[in-house]
């Protein structure tokens, strides 16, 4: 766990908790979660009386013998919850990029440790999207998470691709949120047809939510390279708060209207923080 800089006993800890949702649970195979349909796990549901055609092993003799009348018993269906997790590897992220990758390996060994199905992809198109199930797969998640490459320049709201995402239970989108608010409505657009459960995380810094500069500088857009001389007064650094105020606010905008849940993480309060209060608190994870 040093490449990720956790606690050696996070697997142990982490294994313990679970994604959680109200979305219906769509996968096909057998997993840990219940779903609404009815099927052959131990979890006893009901009973409803016998129709021609169910499994007779399912009767109930006890009650025959008790009414005379024939009931089966019903049990909850087990189905596997399918989480995707899409990372936002563009640029600015390169500072956030640690503890980004800390919380997709957290999420991720929720998933795998229930014996759900997990899938992972960057913006970068380079990168093969990680598809694995169950608790034989967190060495192999451990290792992808780890050799992710560096964030590079490129835009992720505008470019990322969802076809790894199709019929997810729960989508969580890790991203910075910079680009421009025209990119991200395009962005926001497309996910509500690859999940009924998104999740945007939205990953900041103290350095860009506050900013302590002073006096003459150059500064330089990790998106684009381009650069500008500013001089850093009060009023410059109130404009700049008031402009990402809009920014923030727009973003929150644009996923209440298209279904998609909120959160700000403030990359300073730690990653045990994020998952054991942040997140737990909101019931993302139990």
């Amino acid at each position: 766990m040093t490449e990720l800089g956790l606690p050696g006993d996070w697997i142990t800890r982490i294994a313990r908790l679970s994604v959680a949702t109200k979305s219906k649970i769509r996968g096909h195979h057998k997993g840990s979660h219940r779903s609404a349909r009815f099927g052959s796990s131990l979890d006893f549901s009901d009973f409803r009386e016998y129709h021609p055609g169910d499994d007779v092993r399912h009767v109930d003799w006890n009650v025959y013998a008790r009414t005379d009348r024939v009931y089966i018993k019903r049990f909850l269906d087990e189905q596997e919850m399918r989480v995707h997790l899409l990372i936002d590897s563009s640029k600015s992220m390169e500072g956030k990029w640690l503890f980004a990758k800390q919380l997709a390996f957290s999420l991720g060994l929720m998933v795998l440790s229930h014996d759900d199905r997990l899938t992972v992809s960057a913006g970068q198109s380079a990168i093969a999207p990680f598809r694995k199930k169950g608790k034989s797969a967190r060495k192999l998640y451990e290792h992808f998470i780890s050799n992710l490459p560096q964030p590079e320049k490129l835009s992720f709201a505008k470019d990322a691709s969802f076809y790894a995402a199709k019929d997810s239970t729960v989508l969580f989108v890790l991203s910075d949120g910079l680009e421009p608010l025209e990119d991200w409505q395009i962005f926001f657009r497309q996910v509500p047809r690859f999940s009924h459960d998104v999740r945007f995380l939205h990953l900041t810094v103290e350095e860009e939510r506050m900013p302590d500069f002073k006096g003459d500088m150059r500064l330089i857009d990790e998106e684009t390279g381009d650069a500008i001389n500013v001089t850093m007064t009060n009023q410059s650094l109130q404009t700049y708060l008031n402009k990402r105020n809009v920014h923030t606010e727009g973003l929150k905008s644009l996923c209440a209207k298209h279904g998609v849940h909120y959160m700000q993480i403030d990359i300073e309060e730690g990653i045990q923080h994020v998952l054991f209060q942040q997140l737990a608190r909101k019931n993302w994870i139990e």
